[in-house]
């Protein structure tokens, strides 16, 4: 999508705070993320959100550099308090210091580090040569079909057999776990109420509770054994920090997976130059998915709290303030990408901030790129054509940005 060419008066008139409501998952459905956020890049780039309906205020950072020396810097933001609006708004977390994502410190590396072992690309070999096959076979299956959701045929059935292949999920309770996971950051629509994401949460808490006491008693070699029996200076994790950090892997790993998957078919759908290129080898799969990582970007923020007051650009953010971070707006930033309004498969460089940034750079990036990657060639190799059959309609959400549904008809390759 090219961003409209605006007089710069009329664009300084968009970037107004009180115009978007960014709280409300409606706000998403409603205004094109390149329309709404360009305006503030270049005329309002740091702002303050002023409180909405009982919700406190926060600032938003719209530019890929200051967004990125906020990734970096864990001495004056925090992670404790929330690292989603859902939280931050909430002044709190109930996985603060447990959960890897919204914790700092000491315990942050120990917990990191313990966890990293399981994502090394040689413990992963198994795993990767799984995604393959699973990616082969449901893209040869949505091609036999012809027409389909392509969401619900492909893209929710990969993610979450490869983090149950890496926590030794049984096969039969995967598909409940992605209708669990899709409802906690974002809703099918706006009829679901906030009740089902909390209530989703906490069925995929019961559930790891269940299978990690399973996993105390028979260790495997999957990760929740891993994190089940480890230990850190010789204590072992707390229940809760196995819980929370087996929560963490399904919700990250899959949801941003999901959306990758759909947003790419959908991207192609449009961009029949992009398709050819990638179906003629023109640019490799490495570059291709780092380009449909940004172009998708997955999780639109994160955030932070401030420790100190800290000053970005003209203002000052006071201690306790939260900070919002939007990589749907940095990963557009014309100071960061050349003509970033065009999706361009064969672009270099491409330091998208997709995977976050810094101490809390996305465990899973390596196993992200695998999926993606998968899904580029096993659509290389077995789609001749992509049509849209009907509009695509995305998940209800301030955060994850995929699709709910995608109806397209697959050409087989002859």
């Amino acid at each position: 999508m090219t961003a409209p060419a605006l007089p710069a008066a009329e664009l300084a008139a968009l970037a107004d705070p009180a115009a978007y409501d960014l709280t409300d998952p409606q706000t998403f459905d409603d205004n094109d993320p390149h329309e709404m956020w360009r305006p503030f890049r270049a005329h309002n780039p740091v702002f303050w959100h002023a409180p909405r309906d009982g919700k406190p205020g926060f600032w938003v950072l719209t530019k890929y550099d200051d967004i990125m020396a906020a990734y970096r810097d864990n001495k004056r933001y925090t992670s404790e308090r929330g690292n989603v609006l859902s939280t931050l708004l909430l002044g709190e977390d109930s996985a603060a210091g447990k959960m890897l994502a919204v914790t700092d410190g000491p315990r942050h590396r120990e917990i990191r580090n313990l966890m990293m072992k399981s994502f090394s690309p040689r413990v992963l070999a198994p795993v990767v040569e799984n995604v393959q096959k699973l990616t082969d076979r449901l893209i040869s299956e949505a091609v036999e079909e012809g027409e389909v959701d392509f969401v619900t045929a492909v893209a929710d059935r990969i993610p979450i057999h490869t983090i149950g292949d890496l926590m030794g999920i049984p096969a039969g309770d995967r598909e409940q776990l992605v209708d669990w996971n899709a409802q906690t950051l974002s809703r099918y629509s706006a009829d679901d109420g906030e009740e089902v994401s909390l209530m989703a949460r906490n069925e995929i808490i019961l559930y790891i509770s269940g299978l990690m006491a399973e996993r105390r008693r028979n260790p495997g070699e999957d990760v929740l054994s891993t994190l089940a029996t480890a230990t850190v200076d010789g204590e072992p994790l707390t229940e809760e920090e196995i819980i929370y950090n087996a929560y963490s892997l399904i919700l990250g790993g899959d949801e941003s997976s999901r959306a990758t998957a759909s947003g790419i078919v959908h991207a192609f759908s449009l961009y029949g130059d992009q398709w050819r290129r990638l179906k003629n080898a023109e640019v490799t799969l490495e570059s291709a998915t780092e380009e449909v990582m940004r172009w998708t970007t997955p999780t639109m923020h994160f955030g932070r709290h401030a420790l100190t007051d800290i000053p970005i650009r003209d203002h000052v953010v006071k201690a306790g303030e939260i900070v919002t971070l939007w990589n749907s707006s940095a990963n557009f930033d014309e100071d960061a990408f050349a003509d970033p309004y065009t999706f361009d498969l064969g672009r270099t460089p491409n330091k998208h901030v997709s995977f976050g940034h810094g101490p809390h750079f996305c465990l899973g990036a390596y196993l992200g790129r695998v999926h993606m990657i998968s899904m580029l060639e096993s659509l290389r190799t077995r789609v001749a054509g992509i049509e849209l059959l009907a509009p695509p309609t995305r998940l209800f959400s301030n955060f994850a940005n995929g699709h709910a549904t995608l109806k397209v008809r697959l050409t087989p390759q002859a």
